[in-house]
Order: C-alpha cells, then sequence, then structure tokens
C-alpha cells in the first residue's frame, strides 16, 4: 500500500509541473526608436548615412520597422556652393531604413540636427562632430580571467592632450564599453578585453575607436549598465534610459520647455555624428 500511495504521490507531482503559469509582463504603447549612430571616416570625400527607424512592441516581441514621413539633417552653418543644399534628404531603401549622402565635410563642421516626422509627430535631435584618436595596435595577448579559457585582445591608443576625450569602443558582437582621458590626458592608454570562450581560433574581430561627447558618454554608459544588470529574464531595466532625440510638436522653442505637460513624450535613441577608427584581428 505505501508502494501504491508513494507511485500516485509522484505521478501528481509531475502532474502540477506541467500547469500553465500566467507571466505579467510590462505592457507600454509603441514608441518610435532611432538608431542615428554615424561613424565617421574624415578620409573619405563623401559619406553615405543610414539611419534606421523602428517601433516598440510588447514585451517578447522583436521591434518593427517604422515609416517616417520625412527624415533630414540640417547643417545651418554648412557653406553649400552652387545648387547644394544645407541638407542632406534621406530615402528609405528597406522597411524602416533610411539613406543619404553627402560631402564629408558636411559633418565635421557646425551643429547638426536630425529632424524626423512620424505619424503627425516631428522630432529633433542636435549635435556636433567629436573627432577621436586613432588606434595604434590591436593585438591578442596571453593573460586569461576566470575560467581560464578567454580569449584577451589589447587595444591602445594615444590620447590628445589638447582634448577633455570621451570615448566609446566597439568591441564587435554587441558589446560596448565607454572610457574617458581623466587619468590617461596625452598618454598612450592600452587595456585588455577578454572574449569569452565561444571565440574560435580564426574568427575576425572588428574592433572601433569612436569619439564622443560627454552626453552621448553618460546615455552609453547608462545602457551597458542596465544590459549588465542581474535583472532576471523577465524585468525591464529600472528606468527608460533617454537620448537626445525630443517631440518639439507643441514646443515654440527648443530650448525652453517649460510649455510642455507631455516630458515623456520622445523617441529612444541617439543622434551622434563620431569620427571613428576601425581595426581587425584574426584570432590565433
Amino acid at each position: 500500500m505505501k508502494k501504491i500511495y508513494s507511485f500516485f504521490a509522484v505521478a501528481m507531482l509531475c502532474l502540477a509541473c506541467e500547469d500553465v503559469v500566467d507571466v505579467a509582463v510590462p505592457q507600454t504603447p509603441p514608441r518610435l526608436a532611432i538608431d542615428a549612430l554615424i561613424r565617421l571616416n574624415v578620409e573619405q570625400k563623401a559619406t553615405t548615412v543610414r539611419i534606421e527607424a523602428s517601433l516598440t512592441s510588447s514585451f517578447f516581441d522583436d521591434l518593427v520597422p517604422a515609416d517616417l514621413s520625412a527624415i533630414a539633417i540640417i547643417n545651418p552653418d554648412y557653406e553649400a556652393s552652387g545648387a547644394e543644399s544645407q541638407a542632406v534628404q534621406f530615402f528609405e531603401v528597406a522597411p524602416g531604413i533610411y539613406e543619404g549622402t553627402k560631402n564629408t565635410d558636411f559633418f565635421t563642421e557646425g551643429e547638426l540636427q536630425l529632424a524626423i516626422e512620424h505619424e503627425g509627430n516631428r522630432y529633433l535631435a542636435i549635435t556636433s562632430f567629436v573627432p577621436a584618436s586613432p588606434i595604434i595596435s590591436l593585438e591578442q595577448g596571453d593573460d586569461t580571467l576566470f575560467s581560464g579559457d578567454e580569449t584577451e585582445v589589447e587595444v591602445t591608443f594615444t590620447d590628445d592632450a589638447d582634448r577633455d576625450d570621451f570615448y566609446l569602443i566597439d568591441l564587435d558582437f554587441g558589446d560596448y564599453l565607454v572610457t574617458e582621458d581623466e587619468f590617461y590626458n596625452g598618454q598612450t592608454f592600452k587595456f585588455s578585453y577578454f572574449y569569452d570562450s565561444n571565440i574560435e581560433v580564426g574568427r575576425e574581430i572588428e574592433i572601433s575607436l569612436l569619439g564622443v561627447d560627454e552626453s552621448f558618454y553618460n546615455y552609453m554608459n547608462q545602457l551597458i549598465v542596465q544590459a549588465g544588470g542581474d535583472q532576471g529574464p523577465f524585468q525591464t531595466p529600472s528606468a527608460t534610459v533617454r537620448g537626445n532625440i525630443i517631440n518639439v510638436t507643441n514646443i515654440d522653442n527648443i530650448n525652453t520647455f517649460d510649455n510642455v505637460e507631455d516630458t515623456g513624450n520622445f523617441a529612444l535613441g541617439y543622434f551622434a555624428v563620431c569620427q571613428t577608427f576601425t581595426q581587425s584581428i584574426v584570432i590565433e
């Protein structure tokens, strides 16, 4: 009898494990998201800029492309010649992807304004070109961290002593770091990054060093901290990271916001124009 009781107890336990668990996930209205990070190679005569527009959806769904009514980058300080204008006009090349081409000098001088129209709302972001320092060397190191299977890559560059520099480092695979020159201004700086054991021999890794301003540095630092937090699989970040793309539909002065009640109405993402130096390394 004891054996029969034990059998039924185990059976009921197994059946209980098959119950469907309803998890309450955050429900928020769709929000416009703009990827307008422009990586600039100043040695090129002309630059083709790509901007991606999407809409956030429910918690587990992917972003969906956004259909913009208009998008342009304006430079009021640019000295246009002939029939050339002071704006870059964009064309949709794929759903949610917009491209436009302009002389590289257009992006390196003066104030740059990103203007977007979407579903009756007007958005504006303002930025300026930020220089960077070239990568001197990119080498594979021999050190490891905890498991002993990591792959070390050493990045070296020399900071410009005449500027207060902020950098964004793209380490490939969607990994980023930020650094500022407070403790190495004007010096040669070397740092190591450790990739996990999934990086196979013969794999090419592309690393980029981007010059950013302090505002974009702080924005990316918040994103990196939130992405690396131990928040569990069903939790969203503690706060929405606000970029520099504001909704100006009801604003009569972009420098004064005291007449705006809907302060939470903004687009996700950031508009930045960054000098970029890129090198590649093949893992041995």
